[in-house]
């Protein structure tokens, strides 16, 4: 019986150690296992701090990028509207000085007309005066025959001058008169009286050379490439016509009451300019010549 009870103890004793042992092998994976998940929950905190960071700095980078393009919308929208006012002005301009343009041709050409409807009822006159004239047939023939020829050399003579003399608008803007390119040209507008006119050589470095009632000097001219400057005296003021070109009206206002004075050079040499002053009828004549 004792024997019996010894081995049911020992039983018990194994069985209780088997089911000790296997306790404490419980709690060390639950150990491990707590270890583990504490590992897993801190690196997976480190990420979502992390992304976070990365979050906030992308948000900034996003606001200062959207700042920026609202800048330069605004830029572009008020470069848009500078562009379009300088535009509008430009356009206006050229509209304005081709209607000035158009206004001075027409103009012109009914003067040119009205000169040849008179030349055409003096030559008219002519011949009739011929006609009436009591001579040789023959003599009246000849005369007729000459007159004829007159008519067509006129004729010619004035289509000759409107090709040669030619209008164009001056850099103040104005519809010059008839400008002369060569000294014949020149002898052609001092014959038709319309205005007055000086011509005048002028040498760089030298003092200036008075023409009616003001003073030109030659700063600098360009042979090569046709330009000159001026310094113009005019009402005890000094104009400076810089850059100025061949045959192009350089021109300005002056007197008490202001009338249109213009500066025409027909010829451009080294250190020398030659041209010619136009002036109104009426104006202040030359005194004298430096």
């Amino acid at each position: 019986m004792k024997v019996e009870e010894l081995l049911m103890d020992e039983k018990t004793y194994v069985e209780q150690r088997s089911t000790s042992g296997a306790f404490v092998a419980a709690a060390v994976v639950a150990v491990l296992l707590g270890l583990g998940a504490l590992v897993w929950c801190y690196g997976l905190q480190n990420h979502l701090t992390q992304a976070e960071t990365r979050l906030a700095a992308s948000d900034a980078r996003n606001a200062d990028l959207t700042q920026k393009l609202e800048s330069t919308n605004a830029q572009l929208r008020a470069t848009s509207e500078t562009l379009g006012q300088s535009v509008g002005m430009t356009q206006k301009q050229l509209e304005t000085r081709a209607a000035a343009i158009m206004a001075a041709q027409r103009s012109s050409t009914a003067r040119i007309e009205h000169e040849q409807k008179a030349t055409q009822q003096q030559l008219g006159a002519v011949a009739t005066d011929v006609s009436g004239v009591k001579t040789d047939v023959g003599s009246v023939k000849t005369d007729v025959g000459g007159v004829k020829t007159d008519v067509a050399s006129t004729k010619q003579d004035l289509e000759d001058t409107k090709v040669q003399l030619s209008r164009v608008v001056g850099d103040a803007g104005v519809m010059s008169g008839q400008i002369a390119r060569t000294h014949d040209e020149l002898e052609m507008l001092k014959h038709k009286g319309d205005r007055n006119y000086y011509e005048f050589t002028l040498h760089k470095g030298q003092q200036p050379t008075l023409l009616a009632t003001i003073k030109l000097q030659l700063k600098k001219s360009d042979e090569k490439h046709s330009r000159f400057t001026l310094n113009v005296n005019s009402d005890d003021k000094m104009i400076e016509k810089k850059d100025k070109g061949l045959d192009e009206p350089v021109q300005f206002y002056t007197g008490k009451t202001p009338v249109l004075y213009e500066v025409v050079v027909n010829s451009i040499a080294k250190n020398q300019v030659t041209g010619y002053l136009s002036t109104p009828k009426g104006s202040p004549q030359a005194v004298s010549l430096q």
